[in-house]
């Protein structure tokens, strides 16, 4: 709710199989949330006709691990602290190098 604090921090021990993805925030137009990647772990290119399009900008902050992002035709290694923007509808897909948490944020249209 407004005003409350969320805990974004590191997962430490409690990532190695333990922890889930969790929606964070959801509004009519903006969505934060934690995405939790195992090594190996794969979200297939959100273009692919199964997996739903991403009609909006959007931010991946890796909190911890590290994982493989492909975007813009190229793959990019992300460790934590790090945050990368892709514009609206930029195809991409994540791959987890080593297990990994990562804040994802969206500005979406909802109806």
């Amino acid at each position: 709710a407004s005003g409350e604090q969320i805990d974004i921090g590191p997962l430490g021990a409690s990532l190695l199989r333990q922890a889930v993805s969790t929606t964070l925030i959801r509004s009519d137009h903006f969505e934060i949330f934690r995405l939790v990647l195992h090594a190996g772990d794969m979200v297939p290119d959100h273009k692919l006709p199964r997996i739903y399009e991403v009609p909006s900008v959007v931010t991946i902050q890796c909190i911890e691990g590290a994982v493989a992002v492909e975007a813009h035709g190229r793959s990019q290694n992300m460790q934590s602290g790090h945050m990368l923007y892709l514009a609206k509808g930029e195809p991409h897909a994540l791959k987890a190098i080593e297990d990994c948490s990562l804040l994802i944020t969206m500005l979406v249209g909802r109806e």
